[in-house]
């Protein structure tokens, strides 16, 4: 008798771990989380260079591309309940901090100011908000499909960025989103194929695609 109730168990257990691992529950360093204490201390050792336009416009856009990413993710949490979500979600919180830093440091103004959840400055983001939202609302599939377009998204801009980037201090933020952008993407990817899905890059090459889903989740935030 309390064998059969072992062995049920068991059974029961096994499908609850099973069950789990379709939720890809990411870890501090697999989200991309930041340790923000050790980045400013960084940036702060850095010396404070002259900004160029391109490097003003591209902190302003950045810190509001952060903000695109954990507002749709907030509010996908609160449509799916999907742990993804929510734990991806504050990990660009702390993309956005970092972003604020450099702001700060400038003595620049932040385009987010007190702007609630889903209310940008930029009208291009603002729009891209609202299309994202409504895709990733339509099924669980297509939220995991919306995560991993904002990844290519970010990759894609954080790489062009750091094209016309010389300053210390910003290389080295832009450095640690674009990594932190790469285990989301590969965490998403891997929800994706969960639900029994794909995903064709629309902004990064597909090589470059290839190269970030068949590398390892990347480390030193």
């Amino acid at each position: 008798f309390n064998s059969v109730y072992l062995i049920v168990f068991m059974i029961v257990i096994g499908l609850t771990t099973s069950y789990c691992t379709k939720d890809d529950v990411a870890t501090d360093q697999d989200s991309g989380y930041i340790n923000l204490s050790n980045l400013y201390y960084q940036i702060n050792d850095s010396p404070m260079e002259a900004l160029s336009q391109g490097e003003i416009n591209s902190l302003v856009y950045m810190r509001e591309e952060e903000k695109l990413a954990r507002d749709v993710y907030g509010t996908l949490y609160q449509r799916w309940k999907s742990n993804i979500f929510n734990n991806i979600s504050s990990s660009e919180q702390t993309h956005m901090d970092a972003i604020l830093h450099l702001l700060q440091r400038y003595n620049l103004p932040d385009p987010v100011a007190s702007n609630e959840v889903g209310v940008f400055t930029n009208t291009i983001l603002q729009d891209l908000y609202n299309q994202l939202v409504i895709k990733g609302n339509s099924s669980l599939s297509n939220a995991f499909q919306v995560g991993a377009t904002i990844e290519d998204l970010d990759i894609f801009d954080l790489t062009q960025a750091m094209i016309l980037v010389d300053n210390q201090d910003i290389s080295l933020v832009y450095s640690m989103l674009t990594k932190g952008s790469r285990n989301h993407l590969r965490s998403f990817y891997r929800n994706i194929l969960n639900v029994g899905g794909s995903y064709t890059p629309i902004y990064i090459t597909q090589e470059e695609f290839e190269t970030v889903i068949q590398g390892n989740m990347e480390t030193g935030f």
